[in-house]
């Protein structure tokens, strides 16, 4: 059995990435429904960042309290440890990956070892490695539940209305701002997948890239304007959000739709003026379709890219690389 204590990052007091400590912590027990995982890998996303910095009320999850020190991040793949009784979906030696307790602030992922509730795990895919499967459950369920299926009832905390994806097939047309990032990358390939003709818009030292994920079209914003470029367009969905992204809502036709990643700034009175749809999801922890993901990662259909990949115990250089933006698919802390 592993010793009783571990290696974990934690922060104790908000700030920037130099409050991250790599610290010797006592070792999770899992509790009823829960696996421990012995993490190989694990992945960066702007939540973990938003907590550090100082988020402290989780949107959908008012009773959850952020208690410090805390351990940061949601995603891990990994081996199975050990297994509380009531658990019949893993053994131990399962590789698995997976988006944990999310949304909330007790993932832990930021550890040698996480208890991890098997329902938010699935079996990693064979035929990648812990690094890509540890960048795939956060961007890849947020980019499933917006474009494929929403997979739950919760209400969603930024709307009344119950998010309804797009159907998506050889007869609609998508545009997805902010490309080249974890969401971006994952969601042209997935839109792809059902047949879509996709746009994407990044950067334009982005485009062999996403030529590469099979995006019919490319628009460089450095150099021009997108809503100026296209109409007529099914879906947008932008996961760059803030206070532009409402210009995205030009190239729609009657009775297309934003789906904004990050809260945009929107005007309803427009939105009605176009015929338009606005809406918004909140990924959530999700076993089951991570396993459908997971399908897809396995079959090569949709692939992870690893923008850049750090040691756990440097998860302030991963963090410091993370504010300097222009990523590239994900980033993902190893552990040894």
């Amino acid at each position: 059995m592993p010793t009783h204590t571990m290696r974990a990052v934690r922060f104790h007091e908000h700030g920037g990435p130099e409050v991250l400590r790599y610290d010797e912590v006592p070792m999770p027990e899992p509790g009823p429904g829960e696996v421990l995982v012995r993490v190989h890998a694990v992945g960066v996303n702007p939540p973990d960042w938003y907590v550090r910095g100082g988020l402290n009320s989780m949107p959908g999850k008012p009773d959850a309290k952020l208690v410090l020190p805390a351990i940061p991040g949601t995603d891990v793949s990994g081996v199975v440890e050990a297994v509380a009784p009531d658990v019949d979906t893993f053994a131990v030696g399962d590789e698995v990956f997976g988006l944990l307790r999310f949304p909330g602030f007790d993932g832990g992922a930021y550890a040698e070892y996480v208890a991890a509730p098997a329902s938010d795990l699935a079996h990693k895919p064979a035929g990648i490695d812990h690094v890509h499967a540890a960048g795939a459950p956060m961007a890849g369920l947020t980019a499933w539940q917006f474009l494929i299926e929403a997979g739950h009832d919760h209400p969603s905390p930024f709307q009344e209305a119950r998010h309804q994806p797009t159907v998506l097939d050889a007869d609609t047309k998508v545009l997805v701002n902010g490309a080249a990032g974890g969401v971006g990358h994952l969601a042209l390939q997935l839109a792809k997948w059902k047949g879509a003709h996709v746009i994407a818009v990044a950067s334009g030292a982005h485009e062999a890239f996403l030529s590469e994920l099979g995006a019919d079209r490319f628009i460089d914003y450095t150099k021009s304007r997108p809503e100026e470029l296209v109409h007529d367009i099914d879906l947008v969905l932008d996961t760059v959000g803030g206070t532009g992204s409402a210009r995205f809502l030009r190239t729609l036709k009657r009775g297309g739709a934003q789906f904004p990643v990050f809260l945009g700034d929107f005007d309803e009175a427009e939105t009605a003026k176009l015929g338009v749809t606005v809406s918004s999801a909140q990924v959530r922890a999700n076993g089951a379709q991570l396993a459908e993901l997971g399908r897809l990662l396995d079959a090569g259909t949709v692939r992870v890219a690893i923008d850049s990949t750090f040691a756990l115990a440097d998860a302030r250089a991963a963090h410091e690389r993370a504010a300097r933006g222009h990523i590239r698919g994900k980033i993902v802390l190893t552990v040894a």
